[in-house]
């Protein structure tokens, strides 16, 4: 991000705008909602610009601007829609230090001005650092569709009642008191007007101070493989309301981000033979966070009912009498095998498919290898890097073939998403040649075969399959 975007307070600021053609014009007509004092120098002013001065709105300068002119401005404009008078412009404002915009300009300006949508006084600022203008005049012209002309006039009847509503306790309460306002009382009073919502925040403010104080509460949710649009609708809705979020390594920055910014995020991250923050003090960190009554988001990668010590978390909860509820996300197994373009199950290969941990808390797992050794037969192995030598021994040993297909996805769904293939001979060469040091998942009985994604999206490794052929 090379331009942060801020709110500037004008309120009896000065800024300074040399130009006085289209572009001045364009700059002006956002300027002047602001309650800045405008100065504009133009020896040739639009007549616009004739037009608003006669108004008020602008003190205008018919003239060049100098350097005195610049002593105490905010901010400064160059928009005379010419390089050496624009360059004339930002040498007096760097000279006096005030911010500076060249109109058209981006390297030449210390700041720009973004795209805005107005319901004064909810504004929204769309930039794309001088990189898209086309895409923020379509974003703003979809926002301007999207939200309700009436959205200023609720946010200045809520910004007078704040004060009444500090009678909730600080936190939640007051939070869910403004999300019944603003999502739900306040658009069915709106068409009645101030008053009609003066009258609503009222009512509402009863209501919720009659209310209980909400217990704590968890919900376990499946942050999927990694790529944030693969989250359900029902996963973001949570993780924007909660005052907690216990996290796992695997969720990625991107989805984390997505949480609202004033939760407190907690990773509690587990990592195979190395760091890992122990199942008890995760446990207790549940059940403190939620006998507070803080609403509690367990974030776990993929599905939380696959591998994640469900179960153990759970009982802590009914221990503590805490209430919970599930909601699924995209397991890494069925990421994986839709990135190399095959299914879990097929008619005449096979009618079932086993999910698998390469290794368990006692060391390498245990499994049904005679099973699983058997032609056609496919398995999703979890945790299976370290253990490869094991479980292609095993698998050998009961009978399976040596040119058994095998492919293993790193960073499933991830730009940086990579497809190992090779036969079970050469499994655990594989994958020392390609040395993944990410999240991978070994799908036994499967070939990658060509998937509609997008060529960037994967990566496949050229393996020792053809050493064999």
């Amino acid at each position: 991000m090379r331009h942060f975007p801020v709110y500037l307070d004008l309120k009896g600021q000065r800024i300074v705008l040399s130009g006085g053609g289209d572009a001045a014009l364009a700059k002006l007509r956002l300027l002047m909602k602001t309650e800045a004092r405008i100065e504009v120098f133009a020896q040739s002013p639009a007549p616009e610009l004739t037009a608003w001065a006669l108004d008020g709105q602008i003190a205008l300068h018919r003239r060049l601007i100098e350097r005195g002119d610049f002593f105490g401005a905010a901010l400064a404009y160059a928009a005379d829609e010419d390089d050496a008078l624009d360059a004339r412009t930002a040498a007096f404002a760097r000279a006096e230090r005030v911010a500076l915009n060249v109109v058209d300009n981006l390297d030449d300006s210390d700041f720009i001005t973004p795209a805005i949508v107005d319901r004064d006084p909810v504004t929204i600022a769309i930039g794309t650092e001088g990189a898209a203008p086309v895409l923020a005049r379509a974003l703003k012209a979809e926002l301007e569709e999207r939200l309700s002309p009436k959205l200023g006039l609720l946010a200045r009847v809520g910004q007078g009642f704040r004060k009444a509503a500090d009678a909730l306790p600080f936190g939640r309460a007051r939070r869910d008191f403004w999300a019944d306002y603003y999502f739900n009382a306040g658009p069915r009073a709106a068409d009645g007007g101030k008053d009609a919502l003066k009258g609503a925040l009222d009512d509402l403010l009863a209501d919720h101070l009659s209310r209980d104080a909400a217990a704590g509460h968890v919900a376990f949710v499946g942050a999927g493989p990694g790529d944030p649009e693969l989250l359900t609708l029902k996963a973001r809705k949570l993780l924007d309301a909660a005052d907690v979020v216990i996290h796992d390594r695997l969720v990625t920055g991107e989805i984390l981000e997505l949480a609202r910014r004033e939760a407190l995020m907690i990773d509690v991250g587990k990592t195979g033979f190395g760091p890992s923050t122990p199942q008890e003090k995760i446990n207790a960190l549940i059940v403190e966070h939620a006998a507070k009554g803080a609403q509690v988001v367990r974030l776990k990668g993929g599905d939380v009912t696959v591998f994640g010590r469900l179960d153990e978390e759970i009982d802590a909860l009914d221990a503590a009498g805490i209430s919970w509820h599930i909601v699924p996300g995209i397991t890494a197994a069925s990421a994986s095998v839709a990135a190399i373009g095959q299914s879990l199950t097929k008619r005449g290969r096979n009618g079932s498919v086993r999910f698998l941990t390469g290794h368990d808390m006692k060391g390498f797992a245990d499994h049904d290898w005679k099973a699983l050794a058997a032609p056609g037969e496919v398995a999703a192995i979890y945790m299976g890097k370290k253990a490869a030598r094991f479980v292609q021994a095993r698998l050998l040993m009961h009978g399976a073939a040596p040119e058994t297909p095998v492919a293993i996805v790193e960073n499933v769904t991830r730009p940086e998403q990579r497809v190992i293939s090779t036969p079970l001979a050469t499994l655990p060469a594989a994958l020392a040649d390609a040395a993944p040091e990410a999240p991978a998942l070994i799908l036994l009985g499967l070939a990658p075969r060509a998937a509609s994604a997008p060529e960037n999206n994967t990566r496949e490794t050229t393996t020792r399959e053809q050493e064999l052929a």
